[in-house]
């Protein structure tokens, strides 16, 4: 019985996504070494925090989408546990807390070591990590769920762990947070594109149901072309070995590719490829990056 419910609260927790809170530490952890030694307990801990944080967004989004309807029995995308009627609601809600709660927790010994800076980030992350999908405005209803896992999961946790490692931000910390923000924003494109008809008909407004299919692939290539033409910018700042992640352009090209043909159900593909061609742009950036 154990092994079965450890396995249903696994798929809750979407594992898939987790790289769109691995990948930013990373490479934010391949800038800090280039200014100093890496702190590895305060490096765990950033990536512990936002793991919880990436899961405590997840499990608020099974709640509060199967509460506002959005989650129904049409769903095209991986099984919610909420909407499937394999975890009581509220026991998902109440989790969501508690990882977020053990997310804060974890921040406080971050805070002891960043300041007043990381305090505001952890309190923002937090309060939007559930704002994404509760409350009277919810982000991801009103079409700015891309401006949230833009700023936060790329730009905010890139240069939040360079921050915590040197005490200090610049211009390549940003630079290199832009390719980052784009792609794990092209998870988000495709999911919301897989999504249109079910959320059209819930209400929930993202920015594909706003601008309908095509325009929304086109978002997704924008994104995808803008991370690889950054490149070009981090090669002046931080030398020819940040062109390493142009070794990701074979997968981005086949993504896309792929992308153009497919629509409904088979997006769960395309979905799964952003997020692979997220990790492997990062991991090939962060060894670019790394002094």
């Amino acid at each position: 019985m154990f092994p079965k419910r450890l396995s249903v609260w696994i798929a809750a927790s979407r594992p898939r996504t987790l790289t769109a809170a691995i990948v930013p530490v990373m490479v934010g952890l391949a800038i800090a070494s280039r200014v100093r030694r890496i702190d590895w307990i305060v490096a765990i801990v950033t990536l512990a925090a936002a793991l919880l944080i990436q899961i405590g967004t997840n499990l608020a989004n099974d709640y509060y989408d199967f509460v506002k309807g959005a989650d129904s029995h049409d769903r095209l995308g991986p099984q919610r546990v909420t909407q499937a009627g394999l975890v009581a609601p509220a026991t998902v809600r109440n989790a969501t807390f508690g990882v977020l709660g053990v997310a804060a927790i974890l921040g406080l010994y971050l805070v002891s070591v960043g300041g007043w800076p990381i305090l505001l980030v952890g309190v923002f992350s937090i309060i939007c990590a559930i704002a994404y999908t509760a409350g009277p405005w919810p982000l991801a209803y009103h079409g700015l769920g891309e401006v949230f896992v833009f700023i936060f999961f790329g730009v905010v946790a890139v240069n939040g762990t360079v921050f915590l490692q040197t005490r200090q931000l610049d211009a390549l910390a940003l630079a290199a947070s832009v390719p980052v923000s784009c792609l794990v924003t092209a998870i988000l494109v495709v999911n919301n594109l897989r999504d249109i008809a079910s959320d059209a008909r819930s209400g929930k407004r993202t920015v594909a149901v706003r601008i309908g299919a095509e325009a929304t692939k086109v978002e997704y290539f924008a994104l995808v072309c803008t991370a690889f033409i950054s490149l070009l910018m981090l090669s002046v700042m931080a030398g020819p070995r940040t062109l390493l992640a142009l070794g990701a352009l074979p997968l981005a090209v086949r993504d896309m590719t792929a992308l153009r043909r497919r629509e409904g159900a088979a997006l769960n593909a395309s979905l799964a490829g952003a997020a692979r061609l997220h990790l492997v742009f990062g991991a090939l950036l962060s060894l670019g990056l790394a002094a």
